[in-house]
């Protein structure tokens, strides 16, 4: 008797602590993830939320399971996908990028979010304060529009003779605008013209790059967007094609040709993840975990692609580099 009436007390006191303790005993909790990409990119950010998960103890299959949505890079997929995971009521959803968390947040108000996203969540309405989101969405954010700035530097570092700068941004990113900002200021500040081309689907990238090239851009900066970085063997293509020095915020630009690349390393980012769910659901109210800002950057210098363009990285910069291709 004293047994019973002990555990009723810790499940009535423990917030949310019927849903967790119950999902795992009779069931697996039910994980909702929603991403802006396709389905061959978010595998291995699937793959390190679930590393996350594993090393907090969570077994796939007997204590969770994960219902995936991925819009493709197509953004009027998202609402109808968001809607599909809020009918499934899964006690979270992970969403992967701004616009992946706005639409899970208004399909899904009384569902936990937990964001992975580039870019100011405040400024896209999803929270008032980094520190103490409130509400229900929660996660990892920031750092899209300050890397425009240091990714110019970087590559004018590299290649200073450059002059005139193209810029390729996607439309669907609500981190666009902060960017584009960004670049214009970091362009006056080394006084090189900067020119920008926008795209809203993959078929939009090869005519903007050709219209870079006929304005006389010399070099090009892809500023983050989940959307280009769907279409980064495209871009890197591309922009080798015109013999331009390139880069980027993924280290996978780098992989693929890029001269450079500098950015937040994304499958650090996923696994960090794995503590918000952990968080989540054992029952801490979203609003109450503290929005972080990535910590783990990468810098990739691809000096085979240096050699292909007859540049010297000088060799400060290789000493710098996180990883030098080959």
């Amino acid at each position: 008797m004293n047994n019973r009436r002990n555990l009723l007390i810790v499940l009535g006191t423990a917030p949310f602590a019927p849903r967790a303790l119950f999902a795992q005993a009779e069931q697996p909790v039910l994980i909702g993830w929603l991403h802006f990409g396709g389905r061959n990119s978010q595998r291995s950010l699937l793959a390190a939320l679930k590393e996350g998960l594993a090393a907090l103890g969570w077994k796939e299959g007997s204590q969770f399971r994960i219902e995936d949505r991925a819009a493709d890079g197509e953004l009027g997929r998202l609402a109808s996908l968001a809607q599909e995971l809020a009918a499934k009521k899964p006690a979270l959803i992970v969403a992967v990028s701004l616009s992946a968390a706005t639409r899970a947040a208004k399909a899904a108000p009384e569902i936990p979010i937990v964001m992975v996203a580039i870019g100011d969540p405040i400024t896209a309405g999803l929270v008032t304060n980094l520190a103490r989101p409130g509400g229900m969405v929660t996660g990892l954010a920031g750092f899209g529009a300050e890397l425009a700035g240091k990714h110019l530097e970087l590559l004018l570092a590299a290649t200073p003779t450059l002059k005139r700068i193209g810029f390729l941004a996607s439309l669907p990113s609500r981190n666009r605008a902060a960017a584009m900002e960004a670049a214009r200021r970091s362009a006056a500040h080394y006084a090189v013209e900067a020119m920008f081309a926008e795209v809203a689907s993959p078929e939009d990238i090869e005519p903007a790059i050709y219209r870079l090239a006929k304005e006389g851009a010399q070099a090009l900066v892809v500023l983050q967007s989940v959307l280009l970085a769907e279409e980064r063997p495209r871009i890197v293509r591309l922009a080798l094609a015109q013999r331009w020095p390139m880069v980027a915020g993924l280290r996978s630009f780098a992989v693929e040709g890029a001269l450079l690349s500098y950015g937040s390393n994304a499958r650090a980012r996923f696994r960090r993840a794995a503590y918000y769910v952990d968080r989540i659901l054992k029952g801490a109210k979203p609003g109450d975990i503290p929005i972080e800002q990535p910590m783990t950057f990468q810098f990739v210098v691809n000096l085979k692609t240096a050699k292909a363009l007859g540049i010297t990285i000088p060799p400060w910069i290789l000493l710098h580099a996180d990883e030098v291709i080959q």
